[in-house]
């Protein structure tokens, strides 16, 4: 039975295992998807057991999405351009890092038909999944993207891979189309934003990278408001059934039984 994993820290919220186990039984795969809490110095290990096929495949989640690099033979030119890998695969003796967060988000809006050429995006955080969000919101032709971080130092990091970003300072609000919470804050119920946001205009959607729990206080507040919101739980299906292509060359279908696995 081949096994795979979802790594990071935390990772108890994930869902990965009970999507991935379903559609593993479903097309008659015989494999086992489990996930694992890890800390820095085991992710050279985590790559030694994929070398060794004891692991086929793993997918990367906070905060090991650019730290993992290190340890790979090979990026993808998604996770080049990112800096930033969420699936990992031995090909041919290689161990490759690829990026399905890219087109996962970039799936997941047009899903839910919502227009982002010439928009005005303001992303909150900017940690592991950031890059791919900004990558895709190219990729949709954005007029503006704004990043705003508790540590302003790591949001000007971003610099180095998107030069024409724009960087405000945390609590400083700009004017925006869209609003992205890639912040960890909502994970627990009790988190909220300390960013004042009463005062935007209605109409604008809220977008929250979280699915576990499906709405966070970020999306709350802005439901109140009379705003449009969406959580991250398209995103992460359709991440994963890219993840779950590459692994078992099988192109899962996404269903109302999918979506109802995850609420």
């Amino acid at each position: 039975m081949k096994k795979y994993l979802v790594v990071g820290n935390p990772v108890e919220h994930s869902l990965s295992p009970k999507l991935h186990n379903y559609w593993i039984k479903k097309y008659n795969i015989n494999a086992v998807y489990e996930k694992k809490k890890l800390n820095s110095e085991n992710l050279k290990e985590l790559i030694l057991e994929i070398r060794e096929k004891k692991i086929y495949g793993v997918n990367v989640t906070v905060p090991f999405k650019k730290e993992i690099i290190t340890y790979l033979d090979k990026l993808s030119s998604e996770a080049e351009s990112t800096q930033s890998v969420n699936t990992i695969y031995l090909d041919n003796d290689k161990v490759v890092g690829h990026n399905t967060d890219i087109d996962g988000f970039k799936m997941a809006i047009e899903q839910i038909k919502y227009l982002l050429a010439n928009k005005k995006i303001f992303i909150l955080g900017a940690g592991g999944v950031v890059p791919s969000i900004i990558y895709a919101l190219k990729k949709m032709n954005v007029s503006q993207i704004t990043i705003s971080n508790r540590t302003k130092n790591k949001a000007e990091n971003l610099k180095n891979l998107f030069n024409d970003i724009k960087i405000v300072n945390w609590g400083e609000i700009t004017d925006f189309d869209m609003i992205i919470n890639a912040t960890s804050l909502g994970l627990n119920k009790n988190d909220m934003i300390n960013v004042d946001l009463p005062k935007i205009d209605k109409c604008k959607l809220f977008y929250d990278v979280i699915y576990n729990p499906k709405e966070t206080n970020f999306l709350k507040n802005a439901k109140i408001n009379k705003n449009y919101t969406e959580n991250g739980k398209k995103m992460f299906i359709y991440q994963a059934a890219l993840a779950f292509k590459i692994w078992h060359e099988v192109d899962p279908e996404i269903n109302e039984e999918v979506n109802k696995l995850l609420d």
